[in-house]
């Protein structure tokens, strides 16, 4: 058995969650989301959501514990939602935004200049001394990991001096540069 898949998800107060036609809608107060679900059964009952195999096939293994963790992000995030944090570490290093656009300084000849989907909010903070940082907030997990993502692809951070675009918290494994 998926370890995870046979945990049972509770409904948080406030949320709605609606199974047909096997596409399951999740609404909150911060949005609504729905996934559509092949190859298990789920079961939802006195406020607990339980998904179930019909057998030990690898397809329905892999697809056990993916559709209930899916579930989970989704009651989560309709209901408090999820942020993540950028860091541009890099001489000259900039970004602001202006509503849902946001604008990067990455050591280019010109700025990167990228429109956000409106799902995600997006904030910069920049303090003098400190590194400027990227917030970005939404209900949709898969979607703010896929924007956070294409930011950080723009400068990946490099090994040596660690100068690019990081998630905060994130370790680098640096390198030693030439022995003289």
């Amino acid at each position: 058995m998926s370890r995870i898949g046979k945990n049972p998800i509770n409904i948080i107060d406030g949320v709605t969650v609606d199974l047909k036609d096997n596409t399951i809608t999740v609404k909150g107060k911060l949005g609504e989301l729905s996934q559509e679900i092949t190859d298990v059964t789920v079961n939802i009952e006195d406020g607990i959501i339980t998904v179930e195999r019909p057998s030990d096939a690898k397809d329905h293994r892999a697809k056990h514990g993916l559709y209930r963790a899916l579930i989970s992000n989704m009651i989560q995030g309709v209901s408090t939602g999820f942020t993540l944090n950028l860091e541009l570490i890099g001489v000259g290093y900039r970004a602001s935004n202006q509503g849902q656009r946001l604008e990067l300084a990455l050591g280019f000849s010109h700025n990167i200049i990228l429109d956000v989907a409106p799902e995600v909010s997006v904030e910069t903070v920049s303090e003098k001394g400190k590194n400027p940082i990227i917030k970005l907030t939404s209900f949709d997990k898969q979607l703010l990991g896929q924007v956070a993502a294409k930011i950080r692809g723009f400068r990946r951070p490099e090994p040596y001096k660690g100068k690019g675009v990081k998630f905060v918290g994130e370790v680098l494994r640096r390198k030693a540069g030439k022995s003289a």
